[in-house]
């Protein structure tokens, strides 16, 4: 008889046995769909394995597969195996891993292209009903509604209460008030003016020496697919011309019948990377990332799985995307922390398409000026290989860094009785408007979003700060809009007039945020044409590419944002860049702060200069002496390597061990603790001596949606008997069920 093992998606962390008719015999294959009896009703589950038994030898009599799900695509055998191995090692259930790899919009049998979709009103009217309504029950539901449209937009009425539990009589109401509105977003007509854009095709270069040295390396990987190491790291400074590489690699794999991924980081690359990738592929290119509508999706997803297109780009989940004779993955800016899933699967996305390329025997290709030390370990350890681009492609200089002393600045203005201000220093000033005379372009960058970090009262006996009071973090200040809003729930409520502990009656700001840094620039460069890009004005399906779309045209001077125009952007006109604020991650209790410091800075500094005039930088700091900062300057990595690796090799941190966090998460914090310290106790009977177990304490973030939260961490170099019995005890032992537990492997912080 055949038996198929399936699993359904209720997360039970169980496959299931089931007989295969003769009738279905031959339409039943691993990663198929199928309709099967279960309990008292009927299921859709996926098909995991098929295997062929004389007898069955189970206490229970096997239940025969209903049918088959003929309209559904089919998961390829090996991308199974792939959810496997994520299930069994980033500890979550195979429903999970394999939920994972085929799109919702692609799952879905029905799709959400034909309903009504909704986006916030006017914001200010929006913004005003929550400050006349703020604490009333009866409008917690219409609240929750605009705080959920005001964080992700353009969603449709089963969505919203999905995410919030409002129905459709809430999103009624807002419309009849006019709070929201029916989105003018028509996908087709999104999706046809996006295949207009018309991209002038474009020739492979003549690589320089470096860039020729890595193509052989990477040329001879991908024509030896016996070879012993099939994954290579390719560390380019900024500018190198890493993405030429790419294009060169993904043509010999398609030269040799082959197919390739190409991983970004961020949605706001996209636009940029796929046009220069369709300038060189054309129409063998299909696009996957979040922004996309469930149409788009599915049909750039067709593309891959007909064989159509032979190359997929974009953001995390593009590594799911069904290649045919997959031959090469190219995963940019490896380094970057937004390849690292926030929920189950917990899962990088970078050593998954290591995995992958191991299982479908394709070669892997990492990039980035400021490799993580995770794969700078391997490739200095000979599990990678490594090609260095040390200059700039066109020999075009490293722009010049300099580092402006933001106390010292501060004590100068004092002193000749000027108004302080650490926001501009005279240097960045005078160094803004020199470029903004040359119609040159100038970037500005500071990783806080909003207004203000704070809001608070000013008066020495009054301990008022305004807080969320769902989570243990300050709410961040909007003064355009007098708003505070959660960076954790994404709760808004109106900002006080006045301190409700003392009735003081000015509030002062505390930290700096984009919101601010745009409102000075406006008034200290009042001729520049000035965007921001961060998360509160980036919220639109297009936004990303038409603010950078205007940006390359010439119609932006300056632009501010976050850590989404940190990376990967490129734009020849640009030959300022400003750092606001060096320090504001170097103070983080976190392992990773410094190389994330790094990282960011570096990165930054390498928008500048990448035409053919010279680039400037300038870093505004308080501590120009620290070791991170200078290392940044100087845009030397491996001194930092050297210098960061020694603190951790010590402490037993990756790269030198794995890192698992075991978190617990409830409304009654006693339970909470109970309950990972029962577990911690447990898992620890499988530690050895080399394995470093730190007990249960509340997590830096120590409350979210008004859920006490307490991490334990264990790490080490061979650390799979505790990994494994973590999985069991969280996946298949009874604990309260009114704590949430789960398992973080490879964490990447502990927040």
């Amino acid at each position: 008889m055949l038996i198929a093992q399936v699993i359904v998606e209720l997360s039970l962390d169980r496959k299931f046995d089931y007989l295969i008719p003769d009738a279905l015999k031959d339409s039943v294959h691993p990663g198929v769909r199928v309709i099967i009896p279960f309990g008292k009703s009927s299921r859709e589950g996926c098909v995991l394995s098929v295997q062929q038994v004389d007898s069955y030898t189970g206490n229970f009599t096997l239940k025969a597969i209903i049918s088959v799900k003929s309209n559904s695509p089919q998961l390829p055998e090996k991308l199974l195996q792939l959810g496997s191995w994520m299930a069994d090692y980033y500890c979550c259930s195979y429903e999970q891993a394999v939920k994972a790899l085929l799109p919702g919009a692609v799952r879905r049998s029905r799709s959400n292209n034909g309903k009504r979709r909704y986006t916030l009103g006017e914001q200010s009217l929006a913004d005003d009903f929550i400050r006349q309504n703020d604490g009333k029950k009866s409008a917690a539901k219409r609240i929750a509604v605009l705080q959920l449209l005001n964080q992700q937009d353009d969603l449709t009425a089963d969505e919203i209460e999905l995410y919030c539990g409002a129905g459709s009589s809430v999103v009624k109401a807002l419309l009849d008030l006019q709070l929201i509105k029916v989105s003018s977003i028509d996908p087709a007509k999104l999706r046809r003016q996006r295949h207009k854009v018309t991209v002038a095709p474009d020739k492979p270069r003549k690589p320089t020496p470096e860039q020729a040295a890595a193509l052989q390396g990477i040329c001879a990987m991908l024509d030896a697919a016996d070879s012993e190491v099939r994954t290579g790291l390719l560390f380019g400074v900024t500018g190198s011309g890493k993405t030429e590489v790419y294009l060169q690699s993904i043509a010999h794999a398609l030269e040799l019948g082959k197919s390739a991924i190409v991983l970004v980081p961020e949605i706001s690359l996209t636009p940029q990377t796929v046009r220069r990738f369709r300038a060189r592929f054309g129409d063998l290119l299909a696009v996957l990332h979040s922004r996309l509508s469930d149409a788009e999706r599915r049909e750039e997803w067709q593309k891959i799985y007909s064989g159509t297109a032979r190359i997929a780009i974009g953001a995390r989940s593009a590594l799911f995307a069904p290649m045919h004779d997959l031959g090469l993955i190219v995963v940019d800016e490896e380094h970057e922390n937004s390849y690292k899933q926030a929920e189950a699967p917990r899962y990088s996305a970078r050593d998954v398409a290591v995995m992958r390329g191991r299982i479908e025997n394709a070669a892997v290709l990492l990039g980035s000026a400021t490799p993580s030390l995770e794969s700078y370990y391997n490739a200095l350890n000979g599990k990678y290989k490594l090609w260095t681009l040390e200059h700039r492609a066109e020999d075009s200089p490293l722009p010049e860094v300099k580092v402006v002393d933001l106390a010292l600045a501060k004590a100068n203005a004092i002193s000749n009785g000027e108004k302080t201000s650490t926001l501009f220093t005279p240097e960045l000033i005078t160094a803004v408007r020199e470029r903004l005379n040359l119609h040159e372009q100038v970037i500005l960058f500071l990783n806080r979003r909003g207004f203000a970090r704070e809001l608070a009262c000013p008066e020495a006996d009054c301990t008022f700060v305004a807080e969320c009071p769902d989570c243990s973090k300050p709410y961040i200040y909007h003064k355009s809009r007098q708003m505070l809003t959660c960076g954790l729930c994404g709760r808004l409520a109106p900002a006080p007039a006045r301190c409700p502990l003392c009735n003081a009656d000015v509030l002062k700001t505390r930290g700096v945020g984009t919101e601010r840094i745009e409102e000075s620039a406006k008034r200290v460069f009042g001729s520049a044409r000035i965007a921001r890009m961060d998360s509160d004005t980036m919220r639109g399906a297009d936004s990303h590419e038409i603010t950078l779309e205007k940006f390359r045209r010439g119609e932006l001077d300056i632009l501010i944002g976050t850590q989404m125009i940190a990376k990967g952007l490129d734009f020849p006109n640009v030959t300022l860049v400003g750092v606001i604020n060096a320090d504001s991650g170097l103070n983080i209790p976190d392992v990773r702060s410094s190389e994330r410091t790094f990282q960011l800075l570096t990165q930054v500094a390498g928008r500048a200069g990448r035409g053919d005039k010279h680039g400037q930088v300038i870093i505004q700091t308080f501590s120009p002496y620290n070791d991170v900062i200078r290392y940044a300057v100087a845009q030397d990595f491996p001194a930092f390597y050297e210098y960061d690796s020694a603190v951790r090799q010590i402490l037993n941190y990756p790269p030198f061990g794995h890192l698992i966090a075991l978190y617990a998460r409830g409304e009654n914090e006693s339970e909470v603790q109970e309950v990972i310290q029962t577990v911690f106790d447990r898992a620890k009977q499988y530690c050895h001596e080399s394995v470093i177990a730190v007990d249960p304490a509340p997590a830096p973030l120590a409350r979210i949606k008004g859920k006490y939260r307490y991490v334990a961490t264990f790490r080490g170099e061979k650390i799979t008997s505790v990994r494994k019995a973590l999985r069991h005890l969280v996946l298949h032992e009874i604990w309260k069920s009114s704590v949430d537990l789960y398992l973080d492997m490879d964490a990447q912080t502990l927040s």
